[in-house]
């Protein structure tokens, strides 16, 4: 006959003690979202500048229409300091048009939303500027201010615009009707509600509107570099491609254009950071992970 278990005092007097639990299995290294968020990524790069690499010398492509990577590769290490020198001041033009188009285009966006009216009224005009060519206008700019540094900011400026003037309303015209009752039954100012309601609900949205306008105030710098054509000291990627051009210096043509690329990605990642790092805590997008 079996012998019935001790009562649970019964065992705590003798000394039972549960089995311990199970530790929770560590997360495999390729598994993990970081590791994946930058390995996926990099393999399909590698993978892509391998069939590169096989296609130009598989097919005898001559480096003066299209180079093997490889070769792009030596030409940055050969030619890194006027490079570097024009990625510079690219990333000038580059932050400096992108500061004011998003202090702009927040300005404005917290004027649309006082009244729909206004909106109505001027938010055409913001739509003119977006389908507006850059490089109808750039030549006029360019006159109109001596400066080329300044003319250049503003036209790339001017290209990364709207994107913050249309996430920016749409963020804080998209506000929770029963917080926006909420905050009328207790008399709520207008500096109140934008402060408190209106902001905090457009965050998601400005944020989506920087990761835009980050790579449009790039290529607007771009673009005013072409139309400018400003050489020496103060020349960016764009008259390296240029002269690059001109000499069929093929191989230093693309080594600026990976640089642009580079660029590129890297403001992404930034405003991505940036994002995360403000709403990260709290808001559905980020800390959701399906």
């Amino acid at each position: 006959m079996i012998a019935a278990a001790p009562a649970a005092p019964a065992r705590a007097q003798a000394g039972y003690a549960p089995p311990p639990a199970a530790a929770p299995r560590p997360t495999p290294w390729l598994r993990r979202p970081g590791v994946q968020r930058v390995a996926y990524p990099l393999l399909v790069g590698v993978l892509l500048l391998a069939l590169w690499q096989g296609a130009v010398v598989g097919l005898e492509l001559p480096p003066y229409l299209v180079p093997s990577p490889v070769l792009m590769m030596q030409t940055l290490a050969t030619d890194f300091a006027p490079l570097m020198l024009s990625l510079w001041v690219t990333l000038k033009i580059t932050v400096l048009a992108f500061a004011a188009a998003t202090l702009a285009g927040v300005l404005i966006s917290f004027l649309f939303v006082q009244s729909k009216a206004i909106e109505t009224a001027l938010f055409p005009y913001a739509v003119l500027l977006q389908v507006t060519p850059i490089v109808a206008v750039a030549p006029l700019i360019i006159i109109w201010f001596k400066d080329p540094t300044l003319s250049m900011v503003i036209c790339a400026a001017l290209v990364a615009l709207f994107p913050i003037i249309s996430n920016t309303t749409l963020g804080l015209r998209s506000v929770d009707p029963d917080l926006q009752a909420y905050f009328k039954l207790n008399h709520a100012s207008r500096w109140q509600t934008l402060v408190r309601l209106r902001i905090p609900s457009a965050l998601p949205y400005f944020f989506g509107g920087l990761r835009i306008s980050s790579g449009l105030a790039l290529i607007g710098a771009v673009v005013a570099e072409f139309v400018a054509g400003t050489g020496g000291t103060g020349a960016g990627l764009a008259y390296q491609i240029l002269q690059s051009g001109f000499q069929l210096n093929i191989p230093r043509m693309f080594a600026a254009l990976l640089l642009i690329s580079l660029a590129g990605v890297g403001l992404f990642v930034l405003m991505a950071w940036l994002t995360r790092r403000a709403l990260g805590g709290w808001h559905a997008s980020e800390t959701s992970h399906d």
